[in-house]
């Protein structure tokens, strides 16, 4: 199995090339039988040599002739492809195409809110209850800047908060103890990308998953970073990510203050930024409310009963 690359020209070249819905693409795939997956900038074919030599030369050949102006499909759509796939309904709105096909598009008009400042601002703060798609429709957003080139990586991160267990009598190194904390960052790529195109990606680091405390130091740009489950961040940890970011780059940061993990009544980071930083241009707050969830129904109702006693109106 060998992987080659071919450079992407603008955005009106990488439409033509890779075809509407990325259809020469997986016709490619199809007949040659190799893996090609869209990069900020490149395109990569992997395979066998002889196939991968072969789709290379198409996607070259194919290249030279709309940069000579001999290829031109004017029903190709106006804007960035959106890979694994993109779709164009009547009313504009965001949509994902996922690996599987399915597509994926705000389930309401708050979700369809934060989607758009997500877009529009460089800085967002999302809270609300678990289920209401702050993360998983972050990523989409994220995975969208990625192929269209408007981020030439993305950076996922999240405290790492023991609760019950502690790391230390965890079995395995380092990374086998903080893995299960980063596993539901997986599960979104997992379902937008496929397994295979995300082991891609974090082989050559067009996607980085890591524990908060790996952000100390480093300056973030031309990266789309999302911070997950902030609530679970100190004060002075909070304020070392927000100045990770570089030029270029955008940051989302998600949580639910009412599942706040931290140990000896220590301060929340993210309830504190939420306040501080309420005012301040170029950073949006959307807040979602039970009426967001789109897991199970059932996943509401559990909610409203906690919330009946933690408000005094149940039993404990």
């Amino acid at each position: 199995m060998v992987t080659k690359r071919i450079t992407l020209g603008d955005i009106e070249e990488t439409l033509l090339l890779c075809g509407e819905q990325d259809t020469n693409l997986r016709e490619l795939e199809k007949r040659l039988g190799v893996q090609i997956f869209a990069r900020s900038s490149t395109l990569a074919v992997r395979g066998n040599a002889r196939k991968v030599d072969q789709a290379i030369s198409y996607l070259e050949d194919l290249q030279k002739r709309i940069r000579s102006g001999r290829f031109a499909d004017a029903s190709l759509p106006r804007r960035p492809v959106l890979y694994p796939g993109a779709a164009h309904p009547a009313d504009d709105a965001f949509t994902f195409r996922t690996a599987a096909g399915k597509l994926i598009r705000p389930q309401s008009e708050q979700q369809r809110h934060y989607v758009e400042v997500v877009n529009s601002s460089d800085m967002t703060m999302a809270v609300g209850p678990a289920g209401t798609g702050k993360t998983f429709l972050a990523v989409a957003c994220a995975l969208a800047h990625l192929h269209s080139g408007r981020a030439g990586r993305i950076v996922l991160t999240r405290p790492v908060v023991e609760a019950g267990e502690k790391l230390g009598f965890l079995p395995g190194d380092f990374y086998e103890k903080v893995n299960p904390y980063l596993r539901p960052l997986y599960d979104a790529f997992y379902v937008l990308l496929g397994a295979e195109r995300f082991r891609i990606y974090r082989e050559d680091e067009t996607v980085e998953i890591c524990p908060l405390a790996y952000m100390r130091g480093r300056t973030l740009e031309n990266a789309f970073v999302i911070l997950d489950e902030a609530q679970n961040t100190t004060p002075e940890q909070m304020k070392m990510f927000l100045t990770r970011m570089g030029m270029k780059s955008k940051m989302v940061i998600t949580g639910d203050v009412t599942q706040i993990d931290l140990e000896f009544k220590q301060k929340s980071g993210f309830v504190q930024c939420l306040k501080i930083l309420k005012d301040q241009p170029g950073i949006s707050i959307v807040s979602f409310s039970e009426a967001d969830i789109v897991r199970h129904e059932l996943v509401k109702r559990i909610l409203k009963a906690y919330e009946s006693l933690e408000s005094g109106g149940g039993e404990s």
